[in-house]
């Protein structure tokens, strides 16, 4: 009988624990990046030390009408949770959160707030509780979603070596709407039209074929409506052969429930 050697993945997922801690902060700037995409900065002396080593995560945010007195009445408030983009520290010891939200008319309370709250408006955050960090460097990858994971893209395509293989797909609205990328390789834009979002990115991804995927261990990253797990599973699990544990497929929202939001984890699958 003939032994084989079992050669290691090029990478692993590792899930970190971290101290759950809430927040106050303030909104003290807003950027449109797009007709339908704003990016917000909450800053205040609590977000100092705020992050994690990881590079998936998501905190809550805490909509109160007003200076919460205590951790209680902040958490009593409306929340939603997102994704952190980038923080730090300024020079004068005052931490900063950038947060994007992706709005849609006048639904959603979160992003109703992001759009319209004045600059000076309480807010608080908890998380992140945990998060996913990549240990080692994926030969290859697809990062897929609609303009809620567009945040949870940017981080990863941050990752990426120059030269690597990788496809980043991004369904938009249409041409207005196409969100500026800073990534290693160029993104494509999958325009929706008037189709229910997701269906077009669906289609995109049922056009991977098998032989398009490259070579070696490949990561895998595909969010958007719930319905579109069905299709990143098809092309990452099924043609593409990635262990289901080494990818991550998401529904980050449920169409009809603005309340949804997805389980987080290596291999999670909505």
């Amino acid at each position: 009988m003939t032994s084989q050697t079992i050669v290691p993945a090029a990478f692993t997922l590792q899930r970190e624990r971290l101290e759950l801690r809430f927040r106050g902060c303030t909104l003290t700037a807003r950027e449109w990046i797009t007709p339908g995409y704003v990016r917000v900065r909450l800053t205040g002396p609590d977000l100092v030390g705020f992050g994690s080593t990881g590079h998936d995560d998501h905190v809550r945010i805490f909509l109160p009408d007003g200076e919460p007195a205590t951790i209680e009445e902040l958490r009593a408030a409306p929340s939603r949770e997102f994704t952190p983009l980038a923080w730090g520290t300024d020079g004068e010891g005052i931490g900063w959160l950038d947060l994007e939200f992706a709005l849609h008319g006048d639904e959603g309370v979160a992003g109703v707030w992001a759009a319209t709250a004045p600059l000076g408006t309480p807010a608080g955050i908890g998380g992140p509780r945990g998060s996913m960090r990549i240990e080692g460097t994926p030969h290859g990858w697809l990062l897929a979603g609609d303009e809620t994971a567009v945040p949870q893209i940017r981080r990863y395509a941050a990752l990426i070596a120059e030269g690597t293989p990788a496809t980043i797909l991004v369904e938009v609205a249409d041409a207005e709407h196409e969100i500026p990328f800073d990534a290693p390789v160029a993104v494509e834009y999958v325009h929706r039209g008037g189709a229910p979002a997701g269906v077009a990115l669906a289609a995109r991804l049922d056009a991977i074929t098998a032989d398009a995927r490259p070579e070696g261990d490949v990561f895998g990253f595909v969010a958007a409506e719930q319905s579109i797990v069905k299709a990143g599973r098809a092309l990452l699990c099924d043609r593409w052969g990635l262990d289901p544990d080494l990818v991550v497929v998401k529904g980050y929202w449920r169409r009809g429930d603005s309340g949804y939001h997805a389980p987080h984890g290596p291999g999670a699958q909505g």
